[in-house]
């Protein structure tokens, strides 16, 4: 009979369609063992571009940064057009402004696609309740004080209710500031209710149902409650990276939100190695989850939420 190969304590995540682990690697530090998990994406090569930029001059990579978002609203090329334009004049040598452009674009682009992939794999680990939207009335807020109020008014609620969140910030064309967020609230810890009201829609120039909070409603304008049916998240998770790469705004979390579950795999339940390296596996979609051998179930919602966790 063949020996059956095992992996203990594996990080596992999901990209919304497949299930894949990492098992630790034992390496040598300091005369110590030490469990070490590899998860990387990108060759190395494509990394050492990002990092390379940060001794650049901090000063102008702080005026990239301000210029990139200034430039929000152009297209790729229209707003690298815009940035070389800019430092050539502080350079007084297109050549480097080129190279400068280039290397913060790939330290930005770099930035905005590893946020993204921690967004996908936090969200995708939870069971969600509603899809908001929240904005404010300038008779109630400033923009300045919206964002403030609803910031803290979220993470009160997290560490008192257990709410937990993710969303962006973000500006609509008419320049009102707006939060979208993934919201989970727990039973019986909804604050205000959640009321079908009859609204126009100036975008399809059409009525619709919405559903918004009469307690968010009162403290800040408008509030948006729609269900998420498991069917929708990918819909709704696309909703939110649209704004983290449009706007470059960083995403919102609420505290212990993770990014993996730990779970031990039996080989049979492994598809195919998988990334750079074969350092990752590829999941079967029934496979079994492990607490130190101890068998938890047939991997679900309800035994990930059993599962020890980690980021």
């Amino acid at each position: 009979m063949a020996i059956q190969e095992m992996y203990e304590n594996c990080k596992v995540y999901t990209d919304g369609s497949h299930f894949i682990a990492i098992p630790p690697t034992l390496q040598m530090r300091g005369g110590k063992k030490k469990l070490v998990y590899k998860d990387l994406d990108l060759p190395m090569d494509e990394c050492k571009i990002c990092y390379s930029v940060k001794i650049i001059e901090p000063t102008r990579t702080q005026q990239f940064d301000e210029l990139y978002k200034e430039y929000a609203g152009l297209t790729k090329a229209e707003k690298k057009a815009k940035l070389i334009e800019y430092f050539t004049q502080e350079f007084g040598n297109r050549d480097k402004a080129v190279a400068f452009v280039e290397e913060n674009l790939a330290r930005i682009w770099r930035n905005a696609a590893e946020r993204r992939k921690r967004m996908v794999r936090k969200a995708y680990l939870q069971k969600w309740d509603y899809f908001c939207t929240f904005t404010y009335d300038d008779k109630k807020h400033s923009e300045v004080g919206f964002r403030k109020s609803l910031s803290n008014c979220l993470r009160h609620f997290a560490n008192r209710r257990d709410w937990k969140y993710i969303g962006v910030w973000e500006k609509s064309p008419n320049d009102r500031l707006h939060f979208h967020c993934l919201l989970k609230v727990p039973q019986g810890q909804l604050v205000g209710e959640v009321i079908e009201y009859n609204d126009y829609d100036t975008r399809s120039h059409k009525m619709r149902k919405t559903y918004q909070n009469t307690f968010f409603n009162e403290k800040y304008g408008r509030s948006d409650f729609e269900s998420i049916h498991p069917m929708e998240l990918p819909r709704c998770i696309g909703y939110l990276t649209k704004y983290l790469n449009k706007t470059g705004e960083k995403i919102v979390y609420s505290r212990g939100l993770p990014m993996y579950f730990i779970t031990d795999i039996v080989g049979t339940d492994v598809a195919c190695e998988y990334g750079v390296d074969d350092r990752k596996l590829l999941l079967f979609d029934n496979f079994d989850c492990w607490d130190h051998w101890e068998h938890k179930g047939k991997v679900s919602p309800e035994v990930i939420e059993q599962m020890p966790k980690s980021n």
